[in-house]
């Protein structure tokens, strides 16, 4: 078996301890891709003393020279593309259609992220003082600790990593300790295209890495996306010691289906919002809000459909759905899936797959949940898995109440032909994201990701918003009057 290293310091390291993490498909157990890092605070000590050195190098860069560095990177993702998305199949589970566009977010990205190496704009403005100049700019503001999750391995870390080193900062990153391979091959990349050493630091491990970075002193700003319990504990640290933090966290968002819909475009938004990523992403459609008028045909268009979802292996032609990331998450969407049979009409699924071919993975079968209760636990609780409530309204005021009566606040969608009804929408349903005639996943690089209540903390990512996270602003003036002249005094 293979044994990985971390990245500290400008080498692969093993890690102090000498743990390590096993790390295999959860398509087929049996398929062990190696042995990565257990790490601790020892490893993160040496990533962030590394990390120090490599920021007073890094920030002296100019902005449109790393700029270049992450133009390099984008194509040498598009060259890698097709490898890349094999190999992140393999580790976590999803189609191969869905890794390649995992990779192609992390292009988008990278070649986003190099136009605004010299787009990081500041202001001049006039000062209320004869003979003197007043303007702001940015600059990076130190090492910036990332923690990212299993389910888009390399979109996330690039959302994160790319606009960070653009603003200047060194970065140290943890991904999820299901997809240490993906993380592993992003850094060899940002090595190739020329970015120095010490800017990067990789450090493997689960949730004692993950700790240490959020905890050390010299860690200036976290970038989290988990769960909503952890990313309170990451809030409590950094709240303490004054770090910024970007949280971007849980979800159980709803697609919203009217009685003027077209139902044959929901039901394809339906299936690609509850079931695509095996129901592992943040912005998945886990509740189906239905009015009276289309509820029983389109739940009865929507089993029919669902029945004949393939899982299996996601390298595998032919393939719909793969697997669960872990045993873990198998037993949690089973725990759920008992939750809804006590409270609930289980219409589909409900059970793990273990048919021929399937023994050996963490597969679930597409699960749909009837007449479920708004305020049940099914309908309010984040599952993570290809489980679907289905809540019948009677009609749009109580559709968007339903919507906005769950603590989370990240994505929401509404299938109407109704103009005035859509915009509504936009305005009064309380997340972050809206879509009109599309489901609820499907974000765009260049555009700010993120939501609202318990799903972050205000700060988004992605789009033009995340570089201001990144970067701090400094005001200098330049007076040249030859004289004291005193601001915020009475010249009037």
């Amino acid at each position: 078996m293979k044994s990985w290293s971390n990245f500290i310091g400008g080498a692969w390291v093993p890690p102090v301890a000498g743990n390590y993490i096993e790390n295999t498909n959860p398509a087929d157990t049996r398929d062990v891709i190696g042995r990565f890092p257990k790490s601790d605070e020892a490893d993160v000590n040496r990533a962030v003393a590394s990390a120090q050195r490599g920021f007073q190098q890094w920030r002296r860069t100019p902005a449109p020279a790393r700029g270049d560095v992450l133009r390099r990177v984008g194509e040498l993702l598009s060259a890698r593309k097709e490898e890349i998305a094999d190999l992140m199949t393999r580790e976590m589970g999803k189609p191969l259609a869905e890794t390649r566009g995992d990779v192609q977010e992390g292009i988008d990205t990278a070649f986003y992220a190099a136009t605004e190496g010299r787009r990081l704009f500041g202001h001049t403005v006039p000062s209320e003082l004869a003979n003197k100049w007043a303007m702001s700019f940015r600059r990076p503001i130190g090492i910036a600790g990332l923690i990212t999750p299993f389910n888009f391995p390399l979109a996330i870390p690039t959302w994160k990593g790319f606009p960070a080193l653009v603003c200047g900062n060194a970065v140290i990153l943890k991904p999820g300790e299901d997809v240490p391979h993906t993380a592993t091959v992003l850094v060899e990349i940002l090595l190739e295209a020329g970015l120095p050493p010490e800017v990067i630091q990789l450090v493997h491990g689960a949730g004692e890495a993950g700790a240490a970075i959020v905890a050390h002193p010299d860690v200036n700003l976290i970038s989290f996306t988990g769960s909503t319990d952890t990313g309170s504990l990451v809030g409590e640290t950094c709240g303490r010691m004054h770090k910024r933090l970007s949280l971007e966290m849980g979800g159980k968002n709803a697609m919203i289906v009217l009685n003027d819909a077209d139902l044959d475009l929901a039901l394809e938004g339906i299936l690609w919002g509850a079931f695509g990523t095996t129901g592992q992403r943040c912005t998945a459609t886990s509740r189906l809000i239905v009015q009276d008028g289309v509820h029983d045909e389109f739940v009865d268009m929507l089993a029919k459909r669902a029945e004949r979802l393939v899982l299996g292996d996601g390298r595998k032609k032919g393939t719909d759905v793969g697997p669960l990331v872990n045993a873990d998450a198998v037993s949690k969407v089973d725990r759920y899936v008992a939750i809804g049979a006590a409270e609930c009409e289980l219409r589909l699924g409900g059970s793990r797959a273990t048919a021929a071919g399937l023994e050996n993975g963490h597969f679930y079968k597409p699960t749909i949940f009837t007449n479920v209760a708004a305020r049940s636990r099914l309908e309010q609780e984040e599952i993570f898995g290809p489980v679907l409530s289905v809540i019948r309204v009677k009609d749009t005021n109580e559709a968007f109440t339903v919507n906005n009566d769950v603590r989370y606040g990240l994505s929401s969608s509404v299938y109407t032909r109704d103009v005035n009804v859509a915009f509504r929408a936009l305005n009064e349903l309380d997340n972050g994201i809206t879509y009109i005639n599309a489901p609820t996943i499907g974000a765009e690089a260049h555009l700010p990701f993120g939501g609202v209540k318990q799903t972050g903390n205000g700060h988004r990512e992605g789009g033009w918003e995340v570089y201001e996270f990144y970067s701090e602003t400094k005001v200098g003036y330049v007076d040249y009057s030859g004289r004291l002249q005193r601001a915020q005094i009475d010249n009037y």
